[in-house]
């Protein structure tokens, strides 16, 4: 492939996708600064691996797993162990929720342990099947049933408790 075929593929997936996998990174993190940092992190890992990944048909996944890794990465990090202060969105919020419902919404998945954030929203936000999800945070499929059970479980009981005190 050469390099402006390359670009210029690149650069139109990345218009399509980039604000997609912008949000996607801000309901892993739920900071819209870092989750910028972390698209253009991935990005950067995908377009070295773009020739390969463009030829299998695999860059959607590819981006998303990278996204993801990326973001647990990070996490793993001792200095970004900070806490993160609720925000007002920067985009209208889906359907049918008003802002406060979604406030808490987000204010619960951002409760959640890593891995059941990101299960929870590869799943029902990203939308992948159990063997995608269990591909793209390398187990098994046993263990993402088991992670969104607990984390749905528990954002059930945060929406709860929110709506008895609030």
């Amino acid at each position: 492939m050469d390099g402006g075929r390359r670009a210029q593929e690149f650069s139109e997936f990345v218009s399509a996708r980039r604000r997609h996998l912008r949000r996607f990174a801000y309901l892993l993190c739920s900071d819209w600064h870092h989750a910028e940092d972390l698209v253009q992190t991935a990005l950067t890992k995908l377009y070295v691996a773009w020739p390969r990944i463009r030829q299998e048909g695999t860059e959607e996944a590819y981006a998303r797993q990278t996204l993801l890794r990326c973001h647990l990465d990070e996490r793993r990090r001792p200095w970004r162990r900070e806490s993160v202060t609720a925000e007002l969105p920067e985009s209208a919020l889906p359907g049918g929720l008003s802002f406060e419902d979604g406030d808490q919404l987000r204010a619960a998945i951002r409760s959640l342990p890593d891995r059941q954030r990101a299960a929870v929203v590869l799943r029902y936000w990203w939308g992948l099947s159990l063997e995608e999800t269990a591909q793209d945070l390398g187990c098994s499929v046993g263990t993402i049933k088991s992670q969104t059970s607990r984390a749905v479980d528990r954002l059930r009981a945060a929406l709860a408790e929110d709506l008895r005190t609030g």
